[in-house]
């Protein structure tokens, strides 16, 4: 079949997965959601905030309101654990949450509803039978991104050929969420390829923002940035290659958190790439996003032990980490580093403002010192590391797929994909080798403190000096839709294998606009030239930007990745406790 034919079938699918008494009235649906194909090219959308409708459409129940709105994932545990709610009542709560959301926003593919429920039960029933729980997150919701392979479930990952092939396995993450009492409701939307930074697809349309329907809710995440937003689950799992969990985040007000390789399972997805192309050339891995850093540790706490006996690619973990430098280092205070740009795009002036304000919110903080980071010449060669790294196989299997049913790109990646030429085993070898050199440079430029160009700091020149490095998540507020620029400040961390994570901070203000003031410094290249037209008023309405969510990213050392955790909850709590000032 072409392409169109599978996704009317795909989308017909899914529509007859929502139970007609979880469906909105035509009155309560934004316009312009009833064409999932027209969604991907040419629909212009009016700026709405979808948040509210959940609460105010009259389809959930007080009392559904209540267990999706009222509690975080400890509380919600509690409430099931101590017999407060079934984990019926929770699940049928948040799958009708997610029907919700998807049609406000599209960020569904896989609609779990009817297997969760009966899971479900069957958890309800043993923990009658036996007064335990089946484990430490008995009757938790969960969706993933739609790579993640489900047995009886398609993986599509917006790619029509790959669709109406129901997977024939669980993914090591899936058996281990499950094995931990985990139920997962939903699958979510991803961008053609997953190679794109808003997702968008033929098979499934655009998903939108909930917070704002002209700017990108990001990708390849973003159907679970969607969904977590609106409350659909209590935590998503994506992927990040590129930034794919952390971009999202930012462009949802979100936590997200990208772990070093090996501590969440990665295997088991279908990406339309080489089989284990990741083991060659840039390794992906998994991650959560949620609604706040407390959350990733209830959900982390259990995983990362237990990740070595599931996933092929994960190696032994402990969490929390009796190797911490936050716990160890008792003689200093801890240190963050503000590492102001990626040496290629210059970063806006609201990106650089509230890089700031979090440095000035650190240095308030007791015990925490803030010392600022001189960009290193290496890193502004991760971004073309990175890319060549992901481009090894040519995208020939890629293209082949979309050419089965005669599938033409998404309008953002027409002018970004073609064919190419796979290396050599020569070339890649001399890619690697180079990549191998940049890691090196960096481990001295960013963690020691003091290092000059030889790499001699303090005391030996060895030690590690600075705990955690602040930095912005991309170098423009959240773009509007397929105007997502400069990844390099999200991919250079995958490159390095450094776990990275987003912090929300506050919301783009009046007083962000700077109208009639234009960027003085010189253009850097052609990254940052079309960075600037997402600020140059001639090029963009500066206030589509109001409201929109500011973050920072968070970055540790490698393998230190509950460090990172420890470093996100500290910002977090410098931020709120600097706002309470206000």
């Amino acid at each position: 079949m072409e392409y169109s034919s599978i996704a009317e079938q795909k989308q017909n699918q899914l529509w007859e997965r929502i139970p007609q008494q979880w469906r909105l009235s035509p009155s309560q649906i934004p316009a312009g959601m009833h064409s999932p194909a027209e969604s991907v090219t040419n629909v212009q959308y009016d700026r709405v905030n979808v948040l509210d409708i959940p609460r105010s459409c009259g389809l959930l129940s007080s009392k559904e309101l209540e267990i999706t709105q009222n509690w975080d994932i400890k509380g919600l545990l509690s409430q099931i654990h101590s017999k407060r709610v079934t984990a019926k009542e929770v699940i049928e709560a948040f799958c009708k949450r997610a029907a919700i959301a998807h049609q406000l926003t599209r960020c569904l593919t896989e609609p779990l509803f009817a297997s969760a429920l009966k899971r479900a039960e069957e958890l309800d029933a043993h923990l009658n039978r036996t007064g335990t729980p089946i484990g430490p997150l008995h009757g938790l919701p969960v969706s993933l991104k739609d790579s993640f392979n489900i047995r009886g479930a398609d993986s599509s990952v917006g790619i029509a050929s790959l669709a109406l092939k129901p997977s024939e396995h669980d993914a090591p993450l899936v058996t281990l969420l499950q094995s931990l009492g985990a139920i997962i409701i939903t699958k979510t939307n991803v961008p053609q390829t997953m190679g794109a930074l808003d997702s968008a697809n033929h098979l499934f349309g655009r998903t939108l923002n909930p917070l704002n329907r002209q700017l990108t809710a990001g990708g390849s995440t973003g159907g679970e940035g969607a969904l977590v937003a609106l409350r659909g689950s209590m935590i998503g799992f994506g992927t990040d290659v590129g930034g794919s969990i952390r971009i999202p985040a930012m462009c949802n007000g979100l936590y997200g958190f990208k772990p070093s390789q090996g501590r969440v399972p990665y295997g088991g997805q279908t990406d339309g790439q080489p089989r284990s192309k990741g083991r060659i050339s840039i390794q992906a891995v998994a991650g959560p996003i949620a609604r706040s850093v407390s959350d990733i540790d209830a959900v982390m706490t259990h995983l990362v032990p237990w990740a070595q006996w599931f996933g092929e690619d994960c190696i032994p973990g402990a969490w929390p980490s009796p190797l911490s430098s936050f716990d160890r280092n008792k003689k200093r205070p801890i240190t963050i580093g503000v590492l102001p740009s990626d040496g290629l795009v210059h970063p806006l002036p609201p990106i650089s403002k509230v890089l700031n304000e979090v440095a000035a919110a650190l240095r308030c903080t007791p015990g925490v010192e803030v010392i600022n980071i001189p960009v290193p010449r290496a890193l502004s060669k991760c971004q073309a590391f990175a890319g060549r790294l992901m481009s090894v196989d040519g995208g020939i299997s890629m293209l082949d797929h979309l050419e089965k049913s005669k599938e033409p790109l998404i309008p953002w990646l027409q002018t970004r994909m073609k064919r190419g030429k796979p290396l050599t085993l020569s070339q890649l070898a001399d890619l690697q080798a180079a990549r191998g050199d940049i890691e090196i440079e960096l481990r001295r430029k960013l963690w020691i403190a003091g290092s000059g160009s030889n790499g001699n700091g303090s005391g030996t020149g060895h030690e590690q000096t600075i705990d955690a490095i602040i930095h912005p998540v991309a170098p423009h507020p959240v773009p509007q839709l397929d105007r997502y620029n400069a990844v390099g400040y999200t991919s250079s961390f995958v490159l390095l294998d450094y776990p990275a994570g987003t912090v929300p901070v506050r919301n783009f203000s009046e007083e962000d606009l700077e109208r009639g003031v234009e960027i003085k410094e010189n253009v850097l290249g052609s990254w940052d030239k079309v960075n600037r037209e997402l600020w140059d008023e001639k090029t963009v309405d500066r206030t589509v930007y109001l409201g929109s969510p500011l973050s920072v990213q968070v970055v540790t050392p490698r393998q230190h990745d509950y460090e990172l955790f420890q470093a996100m909850d500290l910002i977090d709590r410098a931020i709120k406790t600097d706002r309470s000032k206000l």
